[in-house]
């Protein structure tokens, strides 16, 4: 298999064609040292059998931001330690060297003066105006300062610098941001100048290193991106890069967009792959390798671009936080056990945009690496798991691999519990990845699935367990609103499992998570939704990624949305209900409640009669998301 085909660049070689692509984690130290959660993160993945890691947002000076950073020689030891580390695996250690695009050294004193209105204001104002107001004797001011990290970086042993081409220095190299008239601006020689420079004084820092370079394509159909360069200036720019002594260019989406999904995609928002087209022709012009990064979930689809000669290595982000032992089960001839990520963007985006740090939610360990690991029982149990859901599989799973016996029931004839319902609405098909994976681990584990069965406490009993799981979810919570029992009043839930089938002019209430994804796929089957919500927000939960799509898909489909707005009453024609203005009535032909869950209890009494240990996860412990069912099911079956 060509992805586990080792790969000579430049001074060093590869053992795999798999990388972990730069990606900020939040796991740093407040300076932006190493710290505990950052070196056990980075090395569960190079255990996992990755060739190459890649420290994204690496600074050489002080910056607000919160990413790694290399400013000063005392931070050195840390580095060689996580150095030392991931080369006992074999695998190379990068760091993406990036200054960002505001005055540092202004902002700090700002923000140590405590001015935090005049910080904001002046980052604000950086953020537009830097790139073309830094000054030339600034700009060799900031050479120095990244030569400097290089210089910390290579006696720390790291074996890579990647010269992040965007931010800053994709600033310059634009044609949308730079502005200049300088000898940084205007044409294409001025505006990669100091890019070229950047290379230059890593070679002059550390002369035996190995360096990479990310290219940030401006994408067309839609524009996307504003830092770094289109694709035709961008192939010319990669052999120059060459030439300057550049040993592999890691080929990616542009950023400076403003939103995050443009160059990590979220579920249904881009086609896998989606920067192959753009990869391929930098590959076509250079002879050093090249990496691609974009939506590549399988090992299927990394194995074509480079059989396919869209690039020489693969960069698999999202997807390693999913699954860190990615490679070991393709070396193992096991890929279809691999975790592959769906994409919701909800533990790791959303969670670097809300100022926390990196996860997965399909990964419970993942941030608690070495803290979180699945051990051997020291006694042998029978466990029943009454749910097969997510957190009910994932407890399974769990019990299995301590080494339990464990059985599994669910009144329904199929796996997955709600992520059959979830993965319905636009976009969110790719849901059912996570289905597929807990299905199939349950079986090679060899958990007793009985299916189609409403246990019962006394069913339970005669399986003499000595621990019980109950992971029985929720259900969709209707309220009491006069008209709730009308004939044309339906279940979110039951219309995503197309067993109800509302159409016309349908109002949808609530405007949460699930009564959003209703509307808008209701909307896209051509009828006519209204959405009343009593908060004054729609789909406050979504992912920051994806919601501006779905934004969009209500804009294009004509959804109308009433927040601040409570239901009173249902007629056969119409939704009565209430603002801070005044009534409204709602002509409607159905009318689909989605205004949250409750937790479908289970009554454990006659269990714990007996002294056998019984613990409750997921939705029927506390209604929440598919984080809380995978976390709560793995905590409960690791503690067994």
């Amino acid at each position: 298999m060509k992805l586990l085909e080792p790969i000579k660049v430049g001074p060093i070689t590869l053992k795999n064609r798999i990388m972990f692509p730069p990606m900020t984690t939040g796991y740093e130290e407040r300076d932006g040292s190493i710290s505990k959660q950052s070196f056990n993160f980075y090395k569960r993945i190079a255990e996992g059998g990755v060739s190459y890691i890649v420290l994204g947002d690496v600074a050489p000076v002080n910056t607000v931001s919160p990413t790694p950073k290399l400013f000063k020689d005392e931070q050195i030891p840390a580095y060689k330690e996580l150095a030392d580390a991931l080369h006992e695996f074999d695998c190379k250690l990068g760091i993406q060297i990036f200054h960002p695009e505001y005055d540092v050294q202004a902002l700090a004193e700002m923000f140590k003066k405590g001015d935090m209105q005049a910080a904001r204001a002046k980052l604000h104002h950086d953020m537009l105006h830097f790139t073309d107001e830094v000054t030339p004797e600034a700009l060799n001011t900031i050479l120095k300062q990244m030569g400097e990290c290089v210089r910390r970086a290579y006696e720390a042993g790291v074996d890579v610098v990647e010269v992040h081409g965007d931010r800053l220095v994709g600033a310059l190299c634009s044609t949308v941001l730079n502005h200049r008239t300088d000898e940084y601006g205007g044409s294409f020689e001025n505006r990669t100048r100091f890019a070229l420079q950047v290379v230059e004084s890593i070679k002059e820092h550390a002369p035996h290193i190995c360096i990479d370079y990310k290219l940030p394509i401006i994408t067309d159909n839609p524009l996307r991106g504003k830092g770094g360069l289109k694709i035709d200036e961008a192939v010319e720019f990669a052999k120059k890069l060459e030439e300057a002594g550049v040993n592999m260019i890691h080929v990616g989406q542009a950023n400076h967009t403003g939103n995050l999904n443009d160059t990590i995609p979220a579920m249904g928002t881009q086609p896998y792959c989606f920067m192959q087209s753009y990869t391929k022709r930098v590959k076509d012009a250079v002879s050093i390798p090249v990496s691609a990064v974009g939506r590549i979930v399988t090992p299927q689809n990394g194995e074509a671009l480079i059989e396919n000669g869209v690039c020489d290595i693969v960069g698999y982000g999202r997807s390693l936080l999913a699954d860190p032992d990615y490679v070991k089960k393709i070396e193992d001839g096991q890929p279809c056990r691999i975790r592959l990520c769906m994409m919701c963007n909800k533990g790791c985006t959303d969670s670097i945009q809300n100022r926390k740090f990196l996860s997965c939610v399909l990964n419970a360990e993942n941030g608690y690496e070495y803290e979180r690991t699945i051990t051997p029982a020291d006694d042998k149990k029978k466990v029943v798991i009454v749910g097969a859901g997510p957190a009910g599989l994932e407890a399974a799973r769990v019990a299995a691999v301590k080494g339990h016996d464990v059985i599994v029931y669910d009144k329904d004839t199929q796996v997955g519990g709600q992520l059959n319902i979830a993965s319905v609405p636009p976009r969110k098909e790719e849901m059912n990845r996570a289905i597929h994976y807990l299905a199939n681990e349950v079986k090679v584990l060899g958990v007793d699935l009985r299916l189609g069965k409403a246990v019962t406490s006394e069913d339970i009993l005669a399986d003499q367990p000595d621990e019980i799981i109950i992971a029985t979810g929720a259900s969709n919570f209707i309220l009491n609103i006069p008209g709730k029992d009308m004939p044309h009043v339906q279940d979110a839930w039951k219309v995503l499992a197309n067993e109800q089938f509302p159409a016309g002019r349908i109002v949808v209430i609530g405007g949460g998570l699930v009564g959003a994804e209703t509307a808008e796929y209701l909307a896209l089957r051509g009828n006519d939704v209204s959405i009343v919500e009593m908060m004054d927000t729609i789909a406050k939960e979504e992912s920051t990624t994806i919601r501006p799509e779905m934004m969009a898909d209500f804009e294009k489909h004509g959804v109308k949305q009433f927040t601040n707005t409570k239901v009173t009453e249902i007629t056969t024609t119409t939704v009565e209900a209430e603002t801070a203005e005044g009534k409204v009535s709602l002509p409607c032909d159905y009318v689909v409640f989605a205004v949250g869950a409750r937790s479908n209890a289970f009554d454990t009494s006659a269990l714990e009669e007996k002294n056998i240990h019984v613990q409750v996860v997921g939705d029927a412990n506390k209604v929440a998301d598919i984080n809380s069912a995978i976390e709560s099911g793995y905590l409960a079956a690791n503690a067994l």
